[in-house]
């Protein structure tokens, strides 16, 4: 196991620039929330919007950092490259294949949005669907590797996309020099394993927040391992990984670092809140980290969402959009 440094996300954001939109962060009111609990004082919040990143989602930084960096090596097979993805992943490794001229190979579980689908169509991608789970898709994609010689990305388990998904932590540190913590939605821990080592390096705190039914990396820490779960949740389109991978495993051991979950009505409610308020259209595993500061408290549940400290300075990245908006908008007589 390749243990991920500061060093590598460094080397990700010199190797990324030029390629990839620089985030946008936007300063966010906070109202006082009766369910936060009493000594709960105002903080400070922003929103990462990486959602508006290309094809979408911050994964379009892993995907141009692992093909870019396959091209400096020349290691970058005719046969192209070949993902399976609940559909962000995919849409990124596509895009930058795109940009290297080589084709890309996207295997997708039959329950993936298909809004997902449509867009890598439009990207030339070649979409298989396979499975109703990423896990079916995956060893599709495997084999579908093994057998024509393309080179085999991943949607969150390899170094170099999650060094490239850190990138987007030095750039908000480099916006918000001060701020003590960052929130970010976990699936199978790509985006935070990245996000997470470039705080420990600036001494920011890392909450990683998780959906009640697609806990990965809560199961892997109660288990001292990897290991599978159920996936079953509103996010799991984007969140679904059965299993965490172990980098993010030793990141989330790390100091710094609070690990929480939260329930599936408040990941709704959140991202209809988002649209109403801001008309920010964000898919459900943007709106789970946000709903990491507003999930009520539950008599007994002692790892349910996360209380700011009273002028504590946080970041809530949003990191992405690729869903319907169709259910976000009131129809008017």
């Amino acid at each position: 196991m390749h243990s991920l440094t500061h060093a590598d996300i460094k080397t990700a954001a010199d190797r990324i620039a030029g390629h990839v939109r620089p985030v946008t962060i936007t300063r966010a009111d906070v109202d006082p929330a009766p369910q936060a609990g009493p000594g709960t004082g105002p903080y400070t919040l922003h929103l990462a919007l990486e959602l508006m990143q290309h094809t979408g989602s911050f994964k379009a930084r892993g995907a141009q950092n692992f093909l870019l960096a396959h091209r400096e090596e020349g290691t970058l097979p005719a046969a192209g490259v070949t993902i399976a993805s609940g559909g962000n992943a995919g849409l990124a490794c596509a895009w930058a294949a795109l940009r290297q001229g080589v084709p890309a190979t996207v295997f997708l579980p039959t329950t993936a949005p298909r809004v997902k689908a449509d867009k890598l169509l439009g990207l030339g991608a070649d979409v298989r669907l396979v499975g109703t789970e990423y896990a079916e898709a995956l060893t599709a994609c495997e084999t579908f590797a093994a057998e024509t010689g393309a080179l085999a990305s991943h949607a969150y388990d390899h170094p170099l996309i999650a060094a490239g998904a850190g990138t987007l932590l030095d750039e908000i540190h480099a916006r918000i020099p001060d701020l003590d913590t960052v929130v970010v939605s976990v699936g199978g821990g790509g985006l935070f394993a990245g996000v997470a080592t470039a705080a420990r390096h600036h001494g920011i705190r890392t909450v990683a927040v998780e959906p009640e039914n697609c806990r990965a990396l809560d199961a892997a820490l109660r288990a001292g391992q990897p290991v599978d779960v159920t996936v079953d949740s509103v996010a799991a389109d984007s969140l679904g990984a059965r299993r965490v991978s172990a980098t993010a495993l030793e990141t989330a051991r790390q100091d710094g670092v609070r690990t929480v979950l939260v329930p599936d009505t408040e990941i709704i409610r959140v991202r209809r809140e988002l649209w109403d308020d801001r008309r920010l259209a964000v898919e459900h595993a943007a709106a789970t980290a946000l709903a990491a500061l507003t999930t009520p408290d539950r008599p007994g549940a002692t790892d349910l969402g996360y209380r700011p400290e009273p002028g504590e300075k946080i970041c809530v990245v949003l990191c992405g959009a690729n869903t319907d908006p169709t259910d976000l908008v009131h129809t008017t007589a």
